[in-house]
């Protein structure tokens, strides 16, 4: 039977001070920051805070439990605001008293908002590596740094920053941005101590929060259209670049690859552009001349072999290709190869 712990939704500081308490183990503060790690009766594993002004604060949760835990946010005069980011195995939010369960996956990120009725539960399920951020903020606090603002917000957004007490229920997820995941790895790998630690901290935080709304308006747009890059498309792009390279010599046409990792053709393209600076056609290229480069290096291919070693079926178009990419043609290269062989051998 699942393990059930009841948390009181104070700030997140508070939270984690609350979950020490339960589990019956010591936590270690610093400044604004607080950290616990998981004991081993329970699982393995790390659960950090950090709290800030304004009422923003950040809880890093990297643990695996040996059985699945519930945590229920008790009522509170202030329902915070949500922002979570999924970073390893799936699990579950709902609404306690709502049938409605939220899966939460691999990059995948939720903004939610529980009310006094309906309080927020997350489900951590056991042995399976679960590792989340989550940015919360108290609307409160927050609406004095944010209140000139929220006129030029998007309505939805406005509604939601507006709601300061929490009245209503709130849930939004999707697969978060390229520029999100770089931020959290940022935070992760920060190596300031003490106030230039928390001020580079909070910095990111607000960063992730703006990238965040500016990808909640994207959201909103033809999935085709969209302008902010996903960390779940990253990957799908990189899967594209992992199939030309382990198949340079028959690679599909762009359209297939597209199809291949599960993108269109226009989101495969400006995916390698965002990625490597440059179209999927000049990465074939490039990667067929590099391959060209190294055999010539490493094996006793002639140039007639190593053409169509990399796929391209004119010696003349390879030839052309090669000496845009290195300033001389295959030929040249290849005798310039054999005289500082030739050289290296007089010396020895």
């Amino acid at each position: 039977m699942a393990e059930k712990k009841e948390l009181k939704e104070l700030n997140i500081i508070d939270v984690v001070k609350d979950i020490a308490d339960r589990v019956n183990v010591d936590y270690q503060t610093e400044n604004n920051e607080i950290c616990l790690d998981i004991p081993e009766d329970i699982g393995t594993g790390t659960i950090r805070a950090m709290s800030f002004s304004h009422g923003v604060g950040l809880m890093d949760l990297d643990v695996r439990l040996k059985k699945e835990v519930r945590f229920e946010l008790n009522q509170s005069l202030v329902q915070p605001l949500e922002l979570i980011y999924n970073m390893e195995s799936v699990f579950v939010h709902r609404f306690n008293g709502k049938e409605d369960a939220h899966n939460i996956a691999h990059l995948e990120s939720a903004i939610l908002s529980s009310n006094g009725k309906h309080r927020n539960m997350v489900v951590l399920p056991a042995g399976e590596p679960i590792c989340f951020f989550n940015i919360e903020v108290n609307r409160k606090q927050f609406e004095e740094k944010i209140g000139d603002f929220l006129p030029d917000m998007d309505s939805d957004l406005e509604a939601l920053f507006r709601d300061v007490n929490g009245v209503n229920l709130f849930f939004y997820k999707a697969n978060y941005s390229l520029d999100i995941a770089k931020c959290i790895e940022e935070i992760r790998e920060c190596e300031h101590s003490g106030f230039p630690k928390s001020v580079f901290i909070e910095g990111k935080c607000y960063e992730i929060l703006a990238h965040h709304l500016r990808q909640y308006i994207d959201d909103a747009s033809d999935p085709d259209n969209r302008k902010i890059l996903r960390q779940a498309t990253v990957k799908k792009i990189e899967e594209a670049a992992d199939i030309i390279l382990a198949e340079l010599d028959q690679v599909d046409n762009i359209i297939a690859l597209a199809k291949r990792v599960g993108l269109n053709q226009n989101k495969l393209q400006s995916g390698f552009q965002h990625l490597y600076g440059m179209s999927v056609n000049n990465y074939i290229r490039n990667q067929r001349m590099e391959m060209a480069k190294n055999l010539m290096e490493k094996t006793d291919l002639n140039i007639t072999e190593i053409t169509y070693k990399i796929g391209i079926n004119s010696r003349s178009y390879f030839s052309k290709l090669f000496k845009q990419r290195y300033t001389m043609t295959p030929t040249e290269y290849l005798k310039r190869l054999k005289d500082k062989r030739e050289k290296t051998l007089k010396t020895t």
